[in-house]
């Protein structure tokens, strides 16, 4: 289905656009034909939106633990806050849906899929409708494999099922709601990372190749800075429901900022996902609801995206406060849209998911070579230079299969429209699509389905830099940016042109 729904006759084209014109008027004629009784075509106006909303505990039980977001192996001996995998369910009368977003670095693709099986046979949503990301906070439980980070084996099975309990729980909360969504917009929090230096200025790679153009997380406020390498997107969505009551449900928003930090190494924390649902509940009087509302942060495309202010640098914090002062910052922009939603009683849910094979870049005989010698002049233990730890990678890389496939996504709410990537996503895609859409409005969730590493468009990748360096966290093939957004672009359009499922006569 990679690229075929754009291939579409011109003649199906105006087939799908003429019933979605005249559909209502081409199913009442069919019905009367065939003698179907009035009071069955009534039925679809006695529509029932529900919403359910669960943030189960994810934080491991046992310490200490593997922690992710490091080039090197570190171990955690306590949580500073909880854990979460934020689950919302949607069920328009006919079609329900999953969002889940987990506090963790990244999640490999196995887990969430037995997570979703799990959660399907427990409340028959589909596993194609679920849409399962992670935060991306650097300090969770290590669970994929990137760099010398060592994976929590015995964390994995846990994770999967409490991702799996936190839908089945949604949905055993599901009560008629109203749905609605607005945008919000905060440009203070996001700067990419990604700089042109002054003509003159060495710029190094652990590959001893001298091709780089750009420096990524230079020193702040610089002589030798130039100019960014690229965009940012302030943008915040905000989804959110309500009970016909008024009260609050959940919130799901969404921020193309890749994490702020500032933890201890030996801590794990959510980072400014979790203390965003924080902040945001208190500032909507939600702590008491019951049962409890759910706020949740996804990460947006911010692959080349984070929280240093490199044009003016900033104060150094003490642990923790750099991710209060973020999350409330966000949060009161996430409460301004929020106080804008209109909401509606109905809105039809469709959702499409797709598998595509895009290439690996692999090393060849001679870049494995060289890792072999570098390593072998270095001797065995862990590794702390930048040359020897893309060594391992090269090595790592080199038992990687020449193709690699991922699950994409498209989902419509209403208006509104949702796509996935399994990947660290770069700005310039999420703002591409954005525009590109024909649902506005648009927003992407990364590192969703799976874990696929770095996305950089080709025009990045030609710039260099640690994001396009070839590693267990970067690793796909050039044009493999193109083929993802191409793909997500065609999703998009099949829903447009396709009739929503909820008013599809079954």
């Amino acid at each position: 289905m990679t690229h075929s729904i754009r291939l579409r006759s011109e003649s199906k084209l105006l087939i799908n656009r003429s019933f979605v014109k005249f559909g209502t008027m081409t199913f009442a004629w069919f019905a009367f034909s065939i003698g179907v009784p009035a009071f069955a075509m009534a039925a679809d106006t006695d529509k029932v939106f529900r919403a359910g909303a669960v943030a189960i505990d994810i934080t491991p039980e046992t310490f200490p633990v593997s922690s992710s977001g490091s080039m090197t192996h570190r171990v955690a001996k306590q949580a500073h806050d909880p854990l979460h995998a934020r689950c919302l369910v949607l069920n328009d009368g006919q079609t329900s849906i999953a969002l889940v977003t987990c506090d963790s670095c990244m999640i490999p693709r196995e887990i969430y899929d037995s997570a979703k099986q799990m959660a399907s046979e427990a409340t028959g949503i589909a596993t194609d409708h679920m849409l399962c990301s992670a935060t991306h906070t650097h300090t969770a439980v290590s669970v994929a494999p990137t760099f010398q980070s060592l994976v929590e084996d015995d964390y994995l099975p846990f994770l999967a099922k409490r991702i799996a309990a936190g839908i089945t729980q949604a949905h055993s909360q599901l009560e008629p709601a109203r749905i609605g969504w607005a945008i919000g917009n905060n440009p203070s929090q996001v700067f990419n990372r990604r700089w042109f230096l002054r003509p003159g200025v060495e710029i190094n790679d652990p590959f001893d190749l001298g091709t780089d153009r750009v420096r990524v997380n230079p020193s702040a406020n610089s002589p030798t800075l130039l100019q960014p390498a690229g965009p940012v997107d302030p943008e915040i969505p905000v989804l959110a429901v309500q009970a016909l009551d008024g009260r609050p449900i959940g919130m799901w928003a969404n921020y193309s900022l890749h994490y702020v930090g500032g933890v201890p190494p030996e801590s794990l924390s959510a980072d400014y996902f979790g203390e965003f649902a924080r902040q945001f509940t208190k500032m909507i009087d939600a702590t008491e609801s019951e049962p409890p509302f759910v706020a949740a942060m996804t990460n947006g495309t911010s692959g080349n995206i984070n929280n240093i202010n490199f044009f003016e640098g900033r104060d150094h914090q003490p642990p923790f406060e750099q991710i209060r002062l973020v999350a409330n910052d966000v949060a009161a922009s996430a409460l301004v849209a929020y106080q804008r939603i209109q909401f509606e009683d109905w809105v039809p849910l469709t959702m499409r998911e797709t598998e595509i094979e895009v290439g690996v870049r692999r090393p060849n005989a001679d870049e494995i070579d060289r890792a072999k010698q570098l390593l072998a002049d270095a001797g065995p233990g862990p590794k702390n230079d930048r040359k020897l730890i893309y060594a391992g990678e090269t090595l790592d890389l080199a038992e990687y299969p020449p193709t690699m496939k991922m699950k994409l996504q498209a989902i419509r709410i209403g208006g509104l429209a949702i796509v996935s990537s399994p990947c660290e996503t770069f700005v310039e895609t999420g703002l591409t699509i954005k525009r590109s859409s024909p649902f506005q409005p648009t927003f992407t969730i990364e590192l969703a389905n799976g874990y696929n590493g770095y996305l950089p468009t080709p025009e990045q990748h030609a710039l260099g830099g640690y994001e396009t360096w070839r590693a267990k966290s970067s690793y796909l093939a050039v044009d493999a940016e193109p083929q993802i957004r191409e793909t997500l672009l065609n999703l998009l359009d099949d829903l447009n042109d396709s009739q929503p499922e909820s008013t599809v006569a079954r």
